[in-house]
């Protein structure tokens, strides 16, 4: 099955370039940036024995993980095309995988909700876009287990952290910390 999931995760990732590209802000990003770190995800998903119900949400995570982030990282934002249908086609795939569906929207709405606290709050330390990402996130983590909701907002806090501060502190991403610590808690806590 890793295999298989190598080769379609590889294919997937090919799909991310001429996604962004034809976003309303669209970016040009290399294959090789978006297609084997998405086929190594979807290879380390299933060397995971993650269950076959649970198995379309961290491929998902993942997909959208890469092509969030190298959008994050090189234009210091996440586009509303990519973050606002996370909403529904994680809240469905949630739905379909046997999740309880009023955990996952308080998740939503916790997770959210906390995220858009601090942007309101330190409006430079945490951006629009972040607390977008953060609601159907935060319904994955609920459902994995409420635990993975503080737990994931740590592991995010230090990816943002420990990554390279080539611009002034309050331009650094914060989506990939909380891309990365969803998709692991997903694939190891389930």
């Amino acid at each position: 099955m890793t295999f298989h999931l190598t080769y379609l995760g590889l294919l997937a990732g090919l799909l991310i370039p001429p996604t962004l590209r034809r976003l309303r802000r669209g970016t040009t990003i290399p294959w090789w940036w978006c297609a084997p770190p998405t086929a190594l995800l979807w290879s380390l998903t299933g060397a995971l024995n993650v269950p076959p119900n649970w198995l379309p949400i961290p491929l998902t995570l993942a997909w959208l993980g890469v092509a969030l982030t190298v959008v994050d990282l090189r234009h210091r934002r996440l586009p509303n095309a990519l973050t606002l249908p996370a909403y529904p086609v994680l809240l469905l795939l949630l739905f379909l995988s046997g999740a309880d569906p009023l955990r996952a929207l308080a998740g939503c709405t916790l997770f959210g909700g906390l995220h858009l606290l601090v942007h309101l709050l330190r409006p430079n330390a945490l951006g629009g876009g972040d607390v977008k990402l953060a609601g159907p996130l935060g319904a994955v983590l609920a459902c994995v287990s409420w635990s993975a909701l503080p737990l994931a907002t740590a592991l995010a806090s230090l990816t943002t952290a420990l990554l390279p501060r080539k611009h002034p502190p309050w331009s650094i991403p914060h989506g990939p910390g909380l891309l990365a610590s969803t998709w692991l808690l997903s694939v190891v806590a389930v």
